[in-house]
């Protein structure tokens, strides 16, 4: 799965390559200033990020290892902490709109300027659900952590279509690496464990669609408790 795991970065990069080029040769200042925003998130998490943790993998799980907590919460614990990291560029990206040329809320790519406000009323407090049922998953079954990175990376496309509509499907390389190196890591940082049977074929569709499906309760709570679901005016292309 490594190599597949390649290809998916080469084409997402190449993908989002291209549009950048295609946007800066003749778009408008609103569509630079979403597209850049959304190749430094790729440059710092995807690009920056996954070579980080391909490098330092073997020293982080060692001290990982050394956490006197059950494995299963220190998963939890550290996907999510990685989603906070993931979030932090995003934000940081939408705060940074005067760089890329236009006003703080005249593109963006997240809901919200406010860090607390994304990752408490948007996406985090969604994705904490997803990573409880892949602990609940792994201790059942014996994943590799390249097939969880693939998994959970399709179950993010899978929310991102959802929630943005199908024009998302066209961005799945990139949302794959940016949810997969949430959980990628932590799978990784694992220790044995001999109760896990090795998955059949059932079980990988099973995985994509049990996280997402664990979401809906909290999605439907939060809307309630947080119904605005951006907090800037809709993004319309111009100067």
């Amino acid at each position: 799965m490594g190599h597949l795991i390649a290809a998916t970065g080469a084409v997402g990069v190449l993908e989002v390559s291209f549009v950048v080029a295609v946007v800066s040769i003749g778009g408008d200042p609103v569509s630079k200033a979403v597209v850049h925003m959304g190749a430094g998130l790729v440059l710092l998490w995807c690009v920056g990020g996954g070579i980080a943790m391909r490098i330092l993998r073997d020293r982080i799980r060692p001290a990982v290892l050394l956490i006197p907590i059950r494995w299963d919460v220190r998963f939890l614990l550290f996907c999510t902490v990685l989603a906070l990291v993931e979030e932090a560029i995003t934000t940081s990206m939408t705060n940074l709109a005067p760089v890329f040329g236009v006003p703080v809320g005249r593109a963006y790519i997240t809901a919200s300027a406010s860090y607390l406000d994304v990752v408490l009323g948007h996406s985090v407090i969604l994705f904490v659900p997803m990573f409880a049922c892949w602990a609940f998953i792994l201790s059942r079954l014996s994943f590799h952590p390249n097939a969880v990175f693939l998994l959970y990376g399709l179950t993010g496309a899978l929310a991102e279509a959802s929630s943005f509509g199908l024009q998302s499907v066209t961005q799945a390389p990139m949302w794959i690496f940016v949810y997969g190196l949430m959980v990628y890591l932590p799978a990784y940082c694992l220790p044995d464990r001999p109760d896990a049977r090795p998955p059949r074929p059932v079980h990988y569709p099973m995985a994509v669609l049990l996280p997402f499906v664990a979401a809906i309760p909290v999605a439907g709570g939060v809307g309630y408790l947080h119904p605005i679901k951006v907090h800037f005016p809709p993004i319309t292309p111009g100067r």
